[in-house]
């Protein structure tokens, strides 16, 4: 009489595994579909670019800009570029074997350099390395594998300019590490027709293209927010505009001593 009822106990017991096992399934598959979306997704990383992405694989590094915590954009271009030629540079070149090619040479105002019995080779814009291997491949007709040594003598120094409402409008060096608000003092600070609020940061990436940039440096010296202000570089020009109660100013007319004296009294 107890057939019946464990058979039915088996039966039961074999429902719920197969139960149990369709759910697995379910689940991995879900995993797997769940697994295979993250894959397309992309997380940008800290620097703006594209790293790797969920899935596992490498992604192409994008840049996809940045601003900081006021909302201004960054300026781009290296922190720390290599210097370059420019016209009137004094450039020494020392040939290892052959020194009777040794020269000193001018930066023409055409970018050009004249090579004893190798003819003009440009020079502007190259680093020195670039004018080192320029200088080589001039001479492989003269010397077998010749060995060049280029040092900078004289130069021209780097250098940013201020201008608009500010004491001392002009160009001035760059002798160390200096900033928007530090180049403002250095030009002997703001005038009282200065709009402290829109400092304008210029900055030539190439011959095409000028990047800009907002800065607030009345709210930076107000709330000690100097973390934000950016640091320049050469050639950076910035300028101070006028305030707009200054611009109206010239305008309004002002009251004479005549208008409260009675010439009769006198």
């Amino acid at each position: 009489m107890q057939r019946p009822y464990i058979f039915a106990r088996v039966m039961s017991m074999q429902f719920i595994a197969i139960a149990f096992l369709i759910l697995l399934c379910g689940s991995a598959v879900h995993a797997q579909q769940h697994e295979n979306l993250l894959g397309t997704v992309k997380e940008p990383s800290a620097s703006g670019l594209t790293g790797t992405d969920l899935g596992g694989s490498k992604s192409a590094a994008v840049k996809t800009g940045g601003a900081d915590s006021l909302g201004n954009p960054l300026l781009g271009g290296e922190r720390r570029p290599l210097y370059r030629l420019q016209p009137s540079d004094v450039v020494e070149i020392s040939f290892t074997v052959a020194p009777e090619f040794n020269q000193t040479l001018t930066v023409q105002p055409d970018g050009y350099v004249t090579l004893k019995d190798a003819g003009m080779v440009v020079s502007q814009g190259l680093t020195l390395e670039e004018f080192s291997q320029a200088v080589e491949h001039a001479y492989r007709g003269y010397l077998h594998d010749p060995e060049v040594a280029v040092a900078l003598k004289s130069f021209q120094h780097p250098s940013f300019v201020v201008g608009g409402q500010v004491a001392r409008p002009g160009k001035y060096e760059i002798r160390s590490d200096i900033t928007v608000a530090e180049a403002v003092q250095i030009a002997g600070g703001f005038t009282q027709q200065a709009k402290h609020s829109q400092v304008i940061l210029f900055r030539r990436v190439n011959d095409d293209l000028v990047e800009t940039r907002l800065l607030n440096l009345k709210k930076m010296l107000k709330q000690n927010g100097l973390r934000e202000d950016a640091h320049l570089r050469p050639g950076d020009f910035i300028f101070v505009p006028q305030n707009a109660l200054s611009k109206i100013d010239r305008f309004i007319t002002r009251p004479s001593a005549g208008v409260f004296m009675d010439a009769s009294q006198f």
